[in-house]
C-alpha cells in the first residue's frame, strides 16, 4: 500500500521494531535511552523490541519519523512499518497468551 493510499484512512498504526546491541555498558545505555524516548512520544510495547503507536494523520506520522530519526541509537537496526488501524486490528496471534493495553478497533471513538 502506498503512502498516498494510506492517507485515505484516518487512523494508522506505526509498528517500530528494533534489534540493538547490548554487549557493552554504552550499548545498554543507548538501548534504555531509546526505549525511554519511544515511550515519551507515545509508543507502547507490543512485544520485546516491538513498539506500536496510533497516529491520526500523515502529518503526525511525519513528525514522529523525524523525531525518531533524531534519536536513533548509534548502532543496531530500527525498522518502522505503518499500516491502517483496520489492518492492525486483523493481527492473528498464533502462539501464547496475548495481553496488552492496546485497543484494537476501527471506531472513531474509543471509551476505556
Amino acid at each position: 500500500m502506498s503512502h498516498s493510499q494510506m492517507s485515505t484512512y484516518r487512523y494508522m498504526r506505526s509498528i517500530l521494531m528494533f534489534d540493538l546491541p547490548t554487549l557493552t555498558a554504552a550499548n545498554r545505555r543507548h538501548y534504555r535511552q531509546f526505549v525511554k524516548f519511544l515511550k515519551s512520544i507515545g509508543f507502547i510495547m507490543f512485544q520485546e523490541s516491538v513498539y506500536v503507536k496510533l497516529s491520526v494523520n500523515d502529518a503526525a506520522i511525519d513528525r514522529m519519523r523525524k523525531a525518531i530519526d533524531a534519536h536513533l541509537p548509534p548502532k543496531g537496526m530500527v525498522s518502522l512499518l505503518t499500516v491502517t488501524e483496520k489492518q492492525f486490528a486483523g493481527i492473528e496471534n498464533l502462539l501464547g497468551e496475548f495481553t496488552t493495553d492496546i485497543v484494537h478497533t476501527d471506531k472513531k471513538v474509543v471509551e476505556l
